[in-house]
């Protein structure tokens, strides 16, 4: 692809932002970038070391210091060179990199790594502040959202957690993602509003792609 295209995909926990945004890049034949990961692995670091949560200047240290990799083919993530795939996707890793994801040092620090892989080819990048913060330029600008019902069921199924736990965890997260002061979960200005209320992944995935093809001047898809 002689052009180098970015699409940012931005929204709260339990829209799908992950599965779409991997199985368009897929199409693409684009890097996928999983942001959220980036603050699972420095708050897996900081347990690691038994660095608390609420230490500010050492976790900053840590989020400019990790070395974070994505393994193109088979959305491997490497943390300093060892494969933490499936550590950071611990309950434990979860609560904390939510609460890591809070400081505004980690958040800069992550954003600067962010940018730098967004620069180096075409890239669907998912998270909370893509299309504000990271990459404000992006060519295609997507907000993903759902029903409060559907995002808890859909992570209730996923977790296999009881719905009010997950409600609950929520409801929390949004007020956090959307009240932090650093790098706010909005929708951009120039972003689509994609509902994904009873789509289906196959519904939402040729939605998100015609957005791309009408809003870029070569988007083709890749064929397997």
């Amino acid at each position: 692809m002689s052009k180098r295209i970015t699409i940012a995909i931005d929204g709260p926990s339990g829209v799908g932002k992950s599965t779409i945004a991997r199985r368009v890049a897929d199409k693409m034949g684009f890097r996928y970038i999983d942001t959220g990961a980036m603050y699972r692995a420095v708050a897996l670091w900081a347990l690691e070391r038994g660095i608390a949560t609420s230490d500010m200047h050492r976790l900053e240290q840590l989020a400019l210091a990790a070395q974070i990799e994505f393994v193109s083919g088979n959305d491997h993530v490497l943390l300093n060179g060892d494969d933490v795939t499936d550590t950071i996707r611990t309950p434990e890793v979860s609560r904390a990199a939510s609460e890591v994801s809070l400081i505004p040092g980690v958040r800069r620090a992550l954003v600067a790594k962010q940018r730098e892989l967004g620069s180096q080819g075409s890239v669907v990048m998912e998270g909370r502040d893509i299309g504000t913060v990271v990459l404000p330029d992006a060519d295609v600008k997507i907000f993903l959202d759902a029903h409060a019902d559907e995002r808890t069921e859909r992570r209730a199924n996923q977790d296999a957690l009881p719905r009010e736990v997950v409600a609950q965890h929520l409801e929390e997260r949004d007020h956090r993602d959307r009240n932090r002061a650093e790098s706010p979960l909005m929708q951009a200005p120039d972003a689509l509003y994609v509902d994904t209320t009873g789509l289906s992944v196959d519904q939402v995935e040729a939605s998100i792609l015609k957005i791309v093809r009408d809003r870029t001047s070569n988007g083709k898809e890749r064929t397997h």
